[in-house]
């Protein structure tokens, strides 16, 4: 017989054998598929977050350089252009220094008028990244040139969406913000840097200015930079070169360069990927890796059950004349047939929970490049751990059996010894660790459900309902001064008044509880204190209204505050707390440094007018900062952003916003647009419901697989038992009596079980501590309750073999075998 027939047979025979035990064997494909599908979403996250993060060639040596300031949050990756030729040309440890700059477009199409993103692009980026159009041509240095005709590309996703992916689109003329230009190339699904849909060829120079215009008195340009570092040279290697650079800068641009200042260079992974985000992964691929293990002993348990159950079989297969190797070919047959259906329903599990995992994963936490794709190399691991586990569990009866004192093994009825052997300490073994991971894995998912509940118990300070926020943005040849934006956002904040369904509107500098600028600041008649520091924000009389924050003492601003740029403010209760020691801060005056005039010329002063309650200014989860705020028409402040209360739903405004906004600057465009309460969701709650969408899933996977490996192992000791049993029964024991003992024996593993978990959750739940809000890493009502749910569990496992123990009848018992 050939080796293909040998094979055949023997598959047909394990699938025969398996079927036979369609009770072991569909528990081992559930752990089996269980734990190849989870396992297989989170390592195919960690390879799209952590290793095929952008589409580029050799993207982690792709790095954005900042500066980083220690009087302000935050790190600057942006530079006068100036500054950026400066940068380009002095350093060293560069192969090239990309720069670009993000601007709104106007562009018509058959008359009519569209608003996109775009974005001036480095004439090398595309070769430089490793970027090639899918249609069309790439992009030269003679395209940047002021002679040449002007161009564009397109990304894939406004091709798809705005032309549905006609290529009749290619060489097509535009009018783009007043400028026709030619389509020259569609860029790949995944390239959208800047989140921007078109590019405009650009030679990055020091003399590009903020306006098209490019008039004597225009700003320098404001680039966005981005480099590939030299082979061999390390992010720390760039970071000193730079900062030589930096130091000579700092003498012509002092206020760019405060004392104190840094250049770090970081990778665009690490930019755009949400550090919270990046910490989540981490931890699932902990979780799954737990879960994983909890699967793979469960097979173990399952697949040593099965092999103490057949060895009498393998000792009569061996005492025929069966070589060592023929009886593991038949166990291995097996094992792959276990293993190839385990895999075919694990990776239709990981496919559809990729899809969820894609819509679930906070959109903003991650970069516009980044696809969460599935990873075949993920699946092939896993599916590689598990065969491991499975064969090493089914081989080693296999040899067991073929050697040793076979007429002993042929004679034995394998009853009632299998838990006093090896195999059932092993088990028991087991299922010690899968509660014990169990444990952990509850723990932590526990951990991350109360931060959840927590944060959203948090009261933000303002009411979030029916409020609607953007910012406002200008086509790049229409670039307004903040003295030009002061009466564009008296006149939109007008219109937007008299709409209907609009309660109160106000220009600001930012979106209400995210980023704000920060100040040193100091109080008139006390002595200066260099630590001091508050939030500013530059408002309009309404903003308070619109966001509900509640008068505490003194006024809010007025319309004549607002229209005569007076020097008043309204501080929040934590303002008066830290600078005034909760006194009445009413009339006193206060100083900003931010406002400084030039060397020898005093700060301006600013009286506070009044107190309003404390809001969640620097996040949900942290604590309220000082903070002041300052009428909107204060010389030199550049408002950004509106902020609109509505009596209707907010979101059915914002066409009629953009029409208001329109009627006093057509070139105007309303970005961004959302309400508070998705900004907050998005911002603070939507990673950790992530976290613990996932973490629940995995836990209670978890807890079924531990169920499973108790339930399995109390079963069998129960089968290996009823001998035994019977003979107690027929002895006169009682019933009540036999269950607690079968119980008792149950649960020694669970219970060594939840100590090591809870040992072990304790150590770990550290690792989460920045994860966590609103309670301790070691939480004692979370390990309280999980331990709860673990013995009912188990107790639940084992009660029901055990209870069937106690219906054995005793002359069956005792004559059997």
């Amino acid at each position: 017989m050939n080796a293909i027939a040998w094979i055949g047979r023997d598959l047909g025979y394990a699938v025969r054998s398996l079927l036979r035990d369609r009770g072991s064997v569909a528990l081992a494909l559930l752990a089996l598929s269980l734990g190849i599908g989870a396992s297989t979403v989170i390592f195919s996250v960690v390879y799209s977050v952590f290793v095929n993060t952008f589409p580029f060639e050799d993207p982690n040596r792709v790095v954005h350089f900042y500066i980083e300031r220690p009087d302000q949050p935050g790190r600057s990756a942006w530079y006068p252009a100036p500054e950026f030729a400066e940068y380009r040309a002095q350093n060293d440890v560069f192969s090239h220094t990309l720069g670009g700059h993000s601007l709104e477009v106007l562009y018509d199409v058959e008359g009519d008028t569209y608003r996109a993103r775009g974005a001036l692009i480095d004439t090398q980026a595309l070769g430089v990244l490793g970027v090639r159009p899918i249609l069309g041509r790439g992009i030269s240095d003679a395209d940047g040139t002021p002679e040449a005709p002007p161009t564009f590309l397109m990304t894939d996703r406004m091709w798809n969406e705005r032309f549905g992916r006609d290529p009749g689109v290619m060489g097509r003329t535009f009018t783009m913000n007043g400028t026709p230009r030619t389509l020259i190339g569609i860029l790949p699904p995944r390239f959208a840097m800047h989140n921007a849909d078109v590019f405009f060829p650009t030679v990055m120079t020091g003399e590009l200015k903020a306006s098209m215009s490019g008039g004597p008195d225009a700003m320098p340009l404001a680039v966005w930079t981005y480099a590939r570092l030299k082979p061999g040279v390390t992010p720390e290697q760039a970071s000193a070169n730079l900062q030589v650079i930096a130091g000579n800068l700092a003498t012509l641009y002092p206020n760019r360069y405060p004392e104190g200042f840094r250049i770090s260079i970081v990778s665009l992974a690490d930019a755009y990927t949400a550090t919270s985000l990046k910490e989540m992964v981490w931890i699932l691929t902990g979780a799954v890796l737990m879960l994983l293990l909890i699967a793979c002993s469960n097979v173990a348990n399952l697949l040593l059950a099965r092999a103490t159950a057949r060895e009498s079989e393998l000792a009569l297969r061996a005492s025929l004349g069966a070589s060592r190797a023929r009886l593991m070919q038949q166990v291995l047959a097996e094992s792959i047939v276990l293993a190839v259906a385990g895999a075919a329903i694990g990776g239709l599990l990981a496919w559809g929970g990729l899809q969820w995992v894609r819509a679930t994963i906070p959109a903003a936490a991650l970069p516009a490049e980044m696809a969460i794709l599935f990873s075949r190399q993920a699946l092939v691991a896993t599916i590689g751990v598990t065969v491991v586990t499975m064969l090493l569990c089914g081989l080693v009866p296999a040899v067991r059996a073929a050697r040793g004192d076979l007429r002993a093994r042929l004679m034995s009825t394998g009853k009632g010894t299998g838990l006093r052997g090896g195999h059932g300490r092993l088990r028991t073994l087991l299922v010690a660790v899968q509660v014990t991971l169990a444990v952990v894995l509850l723990v932590g998912a526990g951990l991350m459900m109360r931060t959840l509940i927590s944060l959203q118990r948090i009261d933000p300070g303002v009411d979030t309902s029916n409020v609607l926020i953007g910012n406002f943005t200008f086509a790049q040849n229409r670039r307004l001064t903040p003295e030009q934006l002061t009466p564009f956002a008296r006149q939109v904040v007008e219109r937007v008044n008299a709409l209907p369904g609009v309660i109160a509107a106000s220009p600001s500098m930012g979106l209400p509880l995210q980023f704000a600028p920060s100040s040193p600041v100091a109080v008139i008649g006390t002595t200066p204190n260099e630590t001091w520091r508050s939030l500013v924000e530059f408002v309009g009389d309404g903003y308070f209204r619109a966001l509900g924050l509640p008068l505490v003492r003194g006024r809010l601003l007025s319309e004549t505050d607002i229209d005569g740029a007076r020097p008043v403010i309204v501080v929040n209760r934590r303002f008066v707390q830290e600078f005034f020691d909760d006194g009445d801060p009413i009339g006193r005056t206060v100083t900003f440094a931010a406002f400084g005039r030039g060397p020898g010329q005093p700060l301006p002063l600013f009286e506070i007018v009044g107190v309003v309650g404390d809001a969640r200014n620097a996040g949900l989860g942290e604590d309220v900062r000082s903070q002041a705020f300052l009428p909107f028409t204060t010389p030199g402040v550049p408002v950004t952003a509106l902020v609109v209360r509505t009596s209707v739903d907010p979101l059915s405004l914002q066409q009629s916003v953009r029409q208001q906004i329109w009627a006093v600057d057509r070139d105007a465009a309303f970005m961004s647009v959302t309400t508070l309460e998705e900004a907050i969701h998005r911002n603070a709650l939507a990673a950790p419901a992530f976290g613990v969408g996932l973490m629940s899933t995995f836990a209670a996977v978890g807890l079924i697989l531990a169920a499973i490996g108790v339930f399995s192992v109390t079963a069998y000791a129960v089968s290996l038992r009823t001998q035994e049993i019977g003979l107690r029964l027929a002895l006169g024991a009682e019933p009540g009596g036999v269950m607690r003992m079968m119980l008792v024996s149950g649960l020694r593993p669970i219970v060594v079980g939840l100590v090591l978990g809870a040992g072990a959750a304790y150590g770990l739940s550290r690792v989460m501590a920045n994860q966590i809000h609103g309670i301790t890493a070691t939480d004692p009502w979370t390990f309280a309750i999980v331990a709860l749910v673990l013995l009912v569990v188990g107790v639940t496992a084992c009660a029901l073999p055990a209870r069937r123990a106690t219906k054995v009848d005793p002359l069956i018992a005792i004559r059997r075998e």
